[in-house]
């Protein structure tokens, strides 16, 4: 055939091959993409990359949620001398969500805190068709997850994802019931892990997705390509109230841990070191070398607490928790949060840079006023005035080694980075000051942070003003 054609018609027969060996290489690589590939229903003669095959085994374990709530309607005024009123009205009002089937043997749906908060009844609406009234085993609203009973046979569980395999761009799936419609599947990529913010009072550890989640999908499941429940949906930002491609779900291995605490007990006894914790960022390792550039940095131990019964002290860098990595003060409290009360914990330290294994056995949050909060403030306060302006600084008396506070100005640097009158100034990034001269040689050298070491009460705390 080649010895029919003149050159130029060879040429153009040799380029048009390449092409459409070309077109069938792309084909090929597309198809046979582990993502892809295990989407293809085989069975079919014109097969086509599709969630379908995946979807029809997972669906069935995600319900729609209706729940009635009662409300009483505002009193009417009533005037002096007027006869008695009568009770002003109840108004009944209806809401909507999603759940996640998974325990079937227990009849085990998980949902959102915020789609059952205050309501009479909770009915589930299962694909089959069946309707069934559901019981509340408990609810915790700093992780907003709420765990419900049915009575039923035939129910499909979702299994359980690894939270530590999941990565930035891997597909995901959410499944839930957007403005009371009906099952609705959208589909998009995990956009980033370990998100936090929406609520600082909150127990926040999120997995960020563009999977479009609007209102009713909450409660709602975010499964991965192999039907494996990776979060529960929770939460969207938007300014219009609809989805806007920023959606944010509580991972399952938080799910797992509240779901215990509820089973257990119908709520979550949050356990307590009794420590403040901030970050810990590169800039404060350069001053203070600690030995990690990330962590939770122990800033004061309260008198009494479970920190203190087990040697923690300020300073002391927590960079694990239970074997697994601490890399912010969020991780460590979301750790401490949810182990529970009476609970044994192995926290592994860094003591001026020497590692430290501490076992320290959890207290209840509520037991300790004097520690109230102590996991959940990490001590950064934002200042703009100059280097302790606003502090009157002095000697002590009797030749003692340190820097006595005299007053502190409320509006000042030093207020806004927590010193306070009669707090004894021992040390300044790590180094000695026996009194106040040296602490003025210190502040000289213009440190990029200042890390003060106090002496209040009898407590030695950390104080970073940066």
């Amino acid at each position: 055939m080649m010895a029919s054609l003149n050159f130029t018609q060879a040429l153009l027969y040799k380029k048009h091959v390449r092409r459409l060996a070309l077109g069938a290489s792309l084909i090929i690589a597309v198809l046979s993409t582990p993502v892809l590939n295990a989407q293809i229903n085989a069975g079919a003669s014109n097969a086509m990359p599709s969630l379908a095959p995946m979807l029809e085994t997972t669906t069935a374990a995600v319900v729609n949620i209706s729940v009635v709530r009662s409300q009483r309607m505002p009193d009417q005024l009533r005037f002096f001398g007027s006869p008695q009123m009568p009770q002003p009205p109840v108004r009944q009002s209806r809401g909507a969500g999603s759940g996640v089937v998974v325990d079937s043997d227990e009849g085990l749906i998980i949902t959102n805190h915020h789609v059952v908060d205050g309501a009479d009844t909770i009915s589930v609406s299962l694909q089959d068709g069946r309707v069934l009234d559901a019981t509340l085993i408990g609810s915790d609203q700093r992780t907003d997850i709420a765990l419900l009973r049915i009575e039923a046979e035939r129910l499909t569980a979702l299994p359980l994802a690894d939270v530590e395999n999941l990565r930035v761009g891997d597909y995901v799936v959410a499944i839930g019931n957007p403005f009371g419609l009906g099952q609705t599947v959208t589909s998009g990529i995990i956009s980033a892990l370990g998100r936090a913010g929406l609520n600082d009072e909150n127990y926040e550890d999120f997995i960020q997705t563009d999977a479009a989640i609007n209102v009713g999908n909450s409660g709602g499941a975010l499964v991965d390509l192999q039907g494996r429940l990776v979060g529960i949906n929770t939460a969207i930002i938007s300014g219009s109230g609809t989805n806007s491609g920023v959606g944010f779900a509580v991972p399952v291995d938080m799910v797992e841990a509240v779901m215990g605490h509820l089973l257990r007990d119908g709520v979550v006894e949050r356990g307590q070191l009794g420590v403040l914790i901030r970050d810990h960022t590169a800039l404060v390792e350069e001053t203070l070398e600690l030995g990690a550039e990330r962590g939770a940095l122990v800033t004061q131990v309260f008198p009494g607490s479970a920190a203190e019964r087990a040697g923690l002290q300020a300073t002391d860098l927590v960079i694990g928790i239970n074997d697994k990595a601490v890399n912010s003060s969020r991780d460590l409290r979301n750790a401490v949060g949810l182990a529970g009360i009476e609970q044994d914990i192995k926290i592994d330290v860094l003591r001026d840079g020497a590692p430290l294994l501490i076992s320290v056995r959890l207290e209840n949050a509520s037991s300790n006023q004097s520690a109230t909060g102590g996991d959940q403030q990490t001590n950064e306060r934002s200042a703009t005035e100059s280097r302790f302006l606003g502090a009157q600084l002095q000697d002590l008396p009797d030749g003692r080694a340190g820097v006595g506070v005299a007053t502190v100005d409320p509006q000042s640097r030093a207020a806004a980075g927590g010193l306070q009158a009669g707090d004894m100034i021992t040390a300044l990034n790590r180094q000695s000051v026996d009194d106040l001269a040296e602490l003025n040689s210190l502040l000289s050298a213009q440190p990029p942070l200042l890390a003060l070491s106090v002496q209040r009460d009898g407590q030695s705390l950390l104080l970073i003003m940066p």
